[in-house]
């Protein structure tokens, strides 16, 4: 699980609490990634410390309960080093809701829900894709949060694109089944 091995790089950097860790994640990778939930995180603590890859000590506060402060170990190094080696993969595929909501709006038989369908889905991603480009241009983001933000705009501007093609795929007269551009073939063949 890649948080597992966030955690773990968090941690390579010495010592942390769990509210700690938290603000690290969310600072390093910004807001286009989405907010962690602590109790996850603590899930992924505990399951870190049973497979051996973390420790913890308990610290004690003079006005709030004790803390949990957590260190990485040598088999925690070991795995994160490891996880660094192996390249990333894509887990979801493709899969995406739109294509469940286009799907459904050709089958009720009426020209304008298609249309609509794809006008909403164009409306949202461009309010995204604002908001996306003001936060990655903000100066105090951090470096890896640029680069998250940039893929995020760059996959809003993908999925611009494809409505685009989902436009002219579903106008009356247009062919039944949507050809890859021969640029897009080209690149894949070269990647």
């Amino acid at each position: 699980m890649p948080l597992q091995h966030a955690v773990l790089a968090l941690l390579a950097d010495g010592p942390s609490h769990g509210y700690q860790l938290r603000g690290s994640f969310e600072q390093a990778v910004g807001p286009q990634w989405g907010g962690l939930n602590i109790g996850h995180l603590y899930q992924v603590l505990d399951r870190l410390g049973r497979d051996g890859l973390v420790v913890h000590e308990r610290r004690e506060q003079s006005t709030k309960p004790d803390r949990l402060v957590y260190e990485l170990t040598a088999a925690g190094r070991a795995e994160l080093q490891r996880w660094l080696a192996e390249p990333a993969e894509r887990t979801r595929g493709h899969r995406d809701d739109f294509f469940l909501k286009l799907l459904a709006a050709t089958h009720l038989d009426d020209g304008g829900t298609v249309a609509a369908v794809i006008g909403r889905q164009r409306a949202y991603l461009l309010r995204q894709l604002r908001a996306v480009t003001q936060d990655r241009h903000d100066p105090a983001t951090d470096a890896v949060a640029v680069l998250v933000g940039a893929a995020a705009e760059m996959h809003l501007r993908a999925d611009l694109a494809l409505l685009d093609v989902a436009e002219e795929q579903f106008t009356p007269g247009s062919r039944a089944v949507v050809q890859p551009t021969r640029g897009s073939t080209e690149q894949s063949r070269t990647a």
